[in-house]
């Protein structure tokens, strides 16, 4: 059957995830993180307590010391004493994005300067942001890393994502969904798959090119399609299964802040001091244990545009926790006008910032340029500011696959998941995380005498530009 691609337009200004500060609850009953005083096993004192208090266990993350428990008591969290925190366990919800005109374009098109066959990777000015091509050409590309993308799932039948995806290692964590992408509304859109095939989409002959084009992907789905949420239950136990399966590189393009160290309210409900330390702890656990087992984690660093310098008080989590990664956005402004010689690193309207918050920059794509005159990039003419966006996969369908551009910190974090499968792979797999780290600031761009309060220690790089001739 004859195939056709739609190409969507897609602005995601806030492509990471806010958050309702809200228990998951069922009828009466509530939800909850408890934290243990001790990193790994749970006292059966503890245990205890929590029955005695009405509660019921219903997960058991031991080797990080976090449980989820059920309970209707409404003092449960003031009634169990001896641990490091209680916290309601929080739906987190997805922003919804702003949809443009759809236009249809042959699958057939012709790559607009670059004579690559992946049709649509001269769109990609993020991969030439971070040196993608030098990296592949020095033969690097990925192969035998896996990168975990905790998000909406991704879609199996992407022809640019099929060749790596790794559905035996796939998993949901979503009550009553498949780990990959079914887009039950049909919008053509999903958010783990644009992230996934910015990071590892295949060099195949086909759409466009993942930062890593050879790295495996493992889809670890922790956002609901259906219901627009997840729990930190599934983000948190998502982590660890995602280390225990053999992920060297662990994505989330997700988010929740800015949170009120000293407890606050805001639109969704109110929160205490004690609930943000137990989130903290528990997304700190849990990257450190996945650190223990070989894994670099990543998280977005939030689209809030807001200066965390300037209020030390607030975190974003998870992307302030321990062993976290956290990544703020970068763009061009106007690349369209000038393809070859644009400036590709302004830091974006949206993203937030902060020395000793941000830990790295990258291409996240932004709509700020000003102008509202059309540029044509091969096949495609659009409004110039279009081509800011990032552009990546979305779902395919009997008619074919959607495109998109997309915008947010959500798109920026990929880039460095690729990025550290590039360095994994070059080092034989066997790179500890803090060796990466090392890699991650000795490659990038921009790097100042202190942590830049945008670019953080720098805009990855996937091979030095200093090297490039």
């Amino acid at each position: 059957m004859k195939r056709s691609i739609l190409i969507f337009l897609l602005i995601v200004l806030v492509g990471a995830l806010s958050v309702t500060v809200v228990a998951a609850q069922s009828g009466g009953m509530r939800s909850y993180i408890v934290v243990a005083n001790t990193r790994s096993g749970i006292p059966r004192a503890v245990e205890a307590q929590i029955r005695a208090a009405g509660g019921t266990i219903t997960k058991n993350l031991s080797q990080i010391g976090v449980l989820v428990v059920s309970s209707a008591n409404p003092n449960f969290e003031s009634s169990v004493k001896g641990v490091k925190g209680i916290a309601p366990n929080r739906r987190i919800r997805a922003i919804e994005p702003t949809r443009l005109e759809p236009v249809q374009v042959s699958r057939t098109a012709n790559p607009p300067f670059s004579g690559d066959d992946d049709f649509y990777f001269d769109l990609q000015w993020g991969a030439d942001a971070v040196n993608s091509p030098e990296a592949w050409a020095t033969g690097t590309r990925g192969a035998g890393v896996i990168i975990a993308v905790l998000d909406e799932g991704v879609d199996k039948l992407n022809p640019d994502l099929s060749p790596n995806l790794r559905g035996d290692l796939s998993k949901s964590f979503v009550p009553g969904e498949e780990w990959w992408a079914e887009d039950p509304y049909g919008s053509g859109f999903n958010h783990g798959t644009h992230v996934a095939g910015i990071a590892a989409a295949a060099d195949n002959a086909w759409g466009v090119i993942g930062v890593a084009p050879e790295a495996q992907i493992m889809s670890v789905k922790v956002l609901s399609e259906v219901l627009g949420y997840g729990l930190d239950e599934w983000i948190i136990d998502g982590i660890k299964y995602a280390a225990d399966s053999g992920a060297k590189v662990i994505n989330m393009s997700l988010g929740s802040g800015p949170l009120d160290t000293r407890g606050a309210c805001d639109a969704f409900g109110c929160y205490t001091a004690d609930d943000v330390l137990a989130w903290f702890e528990a997304y700190s656990r849990a990257a450190e244990y996945a650190r223990s087992k070989g894994a670099t984690v990543i998280a977005s660093a939030g689209n809030d545009a807001f200066d965390f310098s300037a209020n030390p008080q607030f975190i974003h989590l998870p992307s302030d926790a321990r062993g976290i990664i956290s990544v703020s956005a970068t763009a061009p402004m106007g690349w369209a006008l000038d393809p070859e010689n644009a400036f590709l690193d302004y830091p974006t309207s949206y993203t937030n910032y902060g020395r000793e918050r941000v830990d790295f920059a990258a291409p996240g794509g932004d709509t700020a340029y000003p102008g509202d005159e059309t540029c044509t990039v091969g096949p495609l003419t659009r409004p110039c500011w279009v081509f800011d966006l990032v552009f990546s996969d979305g779902v395919c369908d009997d008619l074919g696959c959607f495109f998109w551009w997309a915008g947010g910190t959500s798109m920026a974090a990929p880039h460095v998941a690729g990025t550290v499968a590039i360095y994994q792979s070059y080092l034989g797999g066997t790179a500890s995380p803090d060796m990466i780290f090392a890699y991650l600031r000795w490659a990038a761009d921009y790097v100042g005498t202190s942590t830049d309060e945008f670019w953080g220690h720098g805009r990855v790089a996937a091979y030095p530009s200093r090297f490039i001739h």
